[in-house]
């Protein structure tokens, strides 16, 4: 049986779905059963149900608000996720957790490897490389797995913002100096299955394949969508956010093909599917 936190999520929401389509037995605790920011509430539910795979997509994830609520950030990335590796070192359960880009520094065009220097940039990321330290340090049998750019269909994200734009917009400004990779929950999701299924334990990276900026990937969702916008791509200097972003989010699926592990298809693709998922 897998525990699933964070089920009202993107990828939560999607790895429930996964799992059914394959008739796994799944739980997935409400924001009031599994609750990380007290211990005993991090713990109790998953001592109770006593899981075999603990899938961790519950996190803070306001990069922004994270700046100012880091205390907050910290607690539940980093001590929350220190107590369900620790439930789940007692329970003997296996433990994927979900982690991120932003645990490096950005820095350079070459694509990350899981073992490089971490250097993260503002709070969201230390508090999520917090959480990697915790479940390496606690729990033999784990999977962590960095991504990056993620968009699903429960929830908010970058394409429904700039569909909700296109909407209004003939023109917009879009920051062109950030490289990563979208990534598709649905196709995150099967990969998580799958590994979970394993005892092929360590890191890795998984995103959609291909790199774009944050303006060529607007430029392909309005294409996609049939809009007709002009998209300027300006430098992060111009758009400034509370929280600095990492220019450099591409991370290399090395340690995916060394498992045998099949990559996920590029994000062009994944676009396209799921804008026809959303128009359902």
């Amino acid at each position: 049986m897998v525990l699933i936190t964070g089920i009202l999520g993107q990828l939560g929401f999607d790895l429930a779905k996964e799992l059914t389509k394959r008739g796994v037995e799944y739980v997935a605790p409400s924001l009031e059963e599994l609750e990380l920011t007290t211990e005993a509430g991090a713990k109790n539910f998953i001592l109770d149900k006593k899981p075999d795979v603990i899938a961790h997509c519950a996190a803070y994830t306001a990069v922004d608000k994270a700046e100012s609520e880091a205390e907050l950030a910290i607690t539940v990335n980093g001590m929350g996720t220190r107590w369900v590796a620790e439930a789940a070192r007692e329970v003997g359960a296996k433990m994927i957790y979900i982690s991120t880009d932003y645990v490096f520094g950005g820095d350079g065009k070459i694509p990350y490897e899981v073992d490089d220097e971490k250097k993260p940039v503002n709070v969201y990321g230390r508090s999520k490389l917090l959480g990697e330290d915790a479940v390496n340090a606690i729990v033999d049998k784990h999977f962590i797995v960095r991504t990056s750019w993620v968009f699903g269909i429960n929830g908010h994200n970058f394409i429904k913002t700039m569909l909700k734009l296109g909407q209004t917009k003939d023109k917009i400004n879009v920051v062109n100096d950030q490289i990563g990779s979208p990534t598709y929950t649905v196709d995150l999701a099967k990969l998580l299955a799958d590994m979970m299924a394993t005892e092929k334990y360590g890191t890795y990276h998984a995103t959609n394949e291909g790199f774009c900026s944050w303006a060529e990937f607007t430029r392909e969702i309005f294409k996609q969508a049939g809009l007709k916008v002009e998209v300027d791509g300006i430098p992060t200097a111009e758009y400034p956010t509370p929280a600095r972003r990492p220019f450099n989010s591409r991370l290399s699926k090395k340690s995916l093909d060394e498992a045998g592990f099949e990559r996920l298809p590029t994000w062009q693709d994944a676009l396209a599917r799921y804008l026809v998922e959303l128009k359902k």
